[in-house]
């Protein structure tokens, strides 16, 4: 069974939370080598807190995607982390939230056999379909160039905000993420023309639902690269 859910800070369990940070230190240490604090082979920073809702993608019980949630009334990685980096960085009054520290892990959804199955998508209909249930008026993060790509090519409806210039000298956005029905339908539309999702209520929430394997003869419907979807630190 693949699984998508939400699990608050305090709800994380010592077990699902060393699985979720030790991948995070995977990917956006080891892998991207952004400057994140790890300890104990574990990445978390101060955004890990009561306020912090994990967004969480299981297959059988093992997590292959993640993403992190804070409602912008409290401290966020947008206003407190970034604006140094844009001439006008600012969020609206509201109920919105932050999206960061996006990542699918590349290896796991490798080793179970899941190249070819729409990850990305279904992460993405997952945060519609939370902001949805919680009454959310919209999603803000701030993303690399690649992530922008990627989340264009997905048909979400995104739009940038404002552009800013990393550290690094790379251009990176703010971006705003609606979670009407019609994105919510887009992305419900883009999987199912996938042949790997079964029995699955794709407007619903939590997401559950039972997947074929896959097919060395079916066309590689998801070929982003997994490794690198991340949002934060750049």
């Amino acid at each position: 069974m693949m699984d998508f859910f939400a699990l608050d800070y305090d709800s994380l369990s010592k077990r699902k939370s060393s699985e979720l940070f030790s991948l995070r230190k995977k990917t956006f240490k080891d892998r991207l080598n952004w400057r994140v604090d790890c300890e104990e082979n574990m990445e978390f920073d101060g955004y890990d807190n009561k306020n912090t809702t994990y967004i969480l993608g299981a297959y059988n019980d093992a997590v292959i995607c993640s993403l992190r949630f804070i409602e912008t009334k409290f401290p966020n990685m947008i206003i407190d982390t970034f604006r140094p980096y844009f001439k006008n960085l600012s969020l609206p009054e509201g109920n919105y939230v932050e999206a960061s520290r996006l990542f699918i892990d590349k290896e796991r959804v490798k080793s179970l056999c899941l190249q070819q199955h729409p990850i990305s998508l279904i992460l993405f209909l997952s945060m519609i379909n939370y902001a949805k249930k919680m009454s959310y008026q919209g999603i803000y993060a701030i993303v690399s160039h690649p992530m922008l790509i990627i989340f264009q090519r997905s048909g979400w409806q995104i739009s940038v905000v404002e552009t800013g210039l990393s550290e690094k000298n790379q251009n990176i956005y703010l971006i705003y993420m609606p979670v009407d029905e019609y994105n919510q339908q887009i992305l419900i539309n883009r999987i199912n023309e996938t042949p790997f999702i079964l029995n699955g209520n794709l407007n619903a929430w939590p997401l559950s639902f039972s997947s074929r394997e896959n097919r060395s003869d079916k066309v590689q419907f998801d070929p982003e690269p997994y490794g690198v979807l991340g949002i934060g630190n750049t």
